[in-house]
This record gives structure tokens, C-alpha cells and sequence, in this order.
């Protein structure tokens, strides 16, 4: 997956009306437009690897916009999702939000609003995908490392020097020059301060008996 893809808007509204109306406003600023009327088609169709974001109505029959919410989150669904109603309560807006939604508006909705929090919703979820692609590679690139390239790396994230490192090793410090040369080229660090923020969560999560 790639962030840069073409994000789509999944419009949920079993009015057409609404879809037609909504599809159309959101089309005007470039985002893509899926729309489904049948919530459970939606949930039996949508691509969940996709970049973008859902609208998603509360009222609808057969399953409601809540239902829909809590099965996305269980399901781990990672795009935002914008709660539109004609029939708000105070109640209703504050589960919304508890069971997830990045926003609740009402309906006529607000075009200005609704393009707002629609792009917001767009760039979080892209910034989102980004950092989450950056971990997992950075795992990969650590899970590379051989143990006493790791040893290195704990210690230099500790912030002690080649000599030190050596004593504690007991190693010359060409060797430990040579495993850090090798450490560095393997996690694609530029600089000391690269390989600590990228690297040092890795190292403590291990320290601590846990998976990087």
C-alpha cells in the first residue's frame, strides 16, 4: 500500500438523495467518491487497506451508523470516520465519539464543515498510514541485526563511547567501530540522532522482555 494512492470517501446514507447531494459536494474538492446505500454491503465490500475516510449516517434501517462504528472498530478499520444525523442528541454524539468518530455533524449538514473535517480526516489518516509503514520498517531493519550488533546498539542508545563500549564488550574498539559501521549501514541511519529516535523504542522493548 502506498500513501500516495487516490483517497476515497465511502458515503453510507440509505437516502439517495443524500448520497447523490453529498457525492457530488465532496467530488468538488478532487476526493473520490464511493457511495452505498445497504450498510452491510458497505461492510462486506469496502477496502479496508484503502487511504481515506467514511461518512457514515446514524439513522438507517436494518443496522444503524453506531452498529456500523463499533463493527469497524472491532474489526481494526484505521479510516476515520465522520457521523452525519438529522436526529442528534447529546447522548448520541457522546458515543460517537467514545466508540471512535473522528466527527459528528448534523443534518442539512454544512458544506464547509463537512470539506473541513473530510480533508482533516483524509491528511490524519495518510500521516497515520506513513508512521505506521516507518515502524514496521524500522522492525524489519532491526530484526536484522545480529545479537552483538545489538549489544552495540543498547549501549550506544545508552549514550556510551567506543572505548566504553569496548571495556564493556570486551572488545578493541576496531571492533566495536567495525559493529557500528555494520549497525548503521543495516538500519539506514544518517546520524547518532536518527539511530535514537528510530531505534531507541526497539531497544528498551527488548531490554524489558518485549517484542520490537
Amino acid at each position: 500500500m502506498s500513501p500516495t494512492l487516490s483517497p476515497t470517501i465511502h458515503l453510507i446514507d440509505d437516502d439517495a438523495a443524500v448520497r447523490e447531494g453529498l457525492a457530488l459536494l465532496i467530488g468538488t474538492v478532487g476526493l473520490r467518491v464511493t457511495t452505498w446505500a445497504d450498510p452491510q454491503a458497505f461492510l462486506g465490500g469496502f477496502d479496508r487497506e484503502g487511504i481515506g475516510a467514511i461518512v457514515l449516517d446514524v439513522r438507517m434501517p436494518g443496522i444503524s451508523g453506531l452498529a456500523v462504528l463499533d463493527t469497524l472498530v472491532a474489526q481494526g478499520v484505521d479510516q476515520p470516520v465522520i457521523m452525519l444525523t438529522g436526529h442528534g442528541t447529546v447522548d448520541m454524539c457522546r458515543r460517537a465519539f467514545k466508540a471512535g468518530a473522528a466527527e459528528f455533524l448534523e443534518k442539512p449538514v454544512n458544506d464547509e464543515l463537512l470539506i473541513e473535517a473530510l480533508q482533516n480526516a483524509v491528511r490524519q489518516h495518510v500521516r497515520s498510514r506513513e508512521r505506521h509503514q516507518a515502524d514496521r520498517a524500522a522492525r524489519e531493519r532491526y530484526a536484522q541485526l545480529s545479537e552483538r550488533e545489538r549489544e552495540v546498539l543498547g549501549f550506544i542508545v545508552a549514550g556510551l563511547t567506543n572505548k566504553e563500549i569496548g571495556r564493556a564488550l570486551e572488545l578493541s574498539p576496531r571492533t566495536v567501530e567495525s559493529h557500528r559501521a555494520n549497525l548503521f549501514a543495516k538500519l539506514q541511519a544518517e546520524s547518532l540522532a536518527q539511530l535514537i529516535r528510530h531505534y531507541a523504542a526497539l531497544v528498551d522493548a527488548e531490554s524489558n522482555g518485549g517484542t520490537p
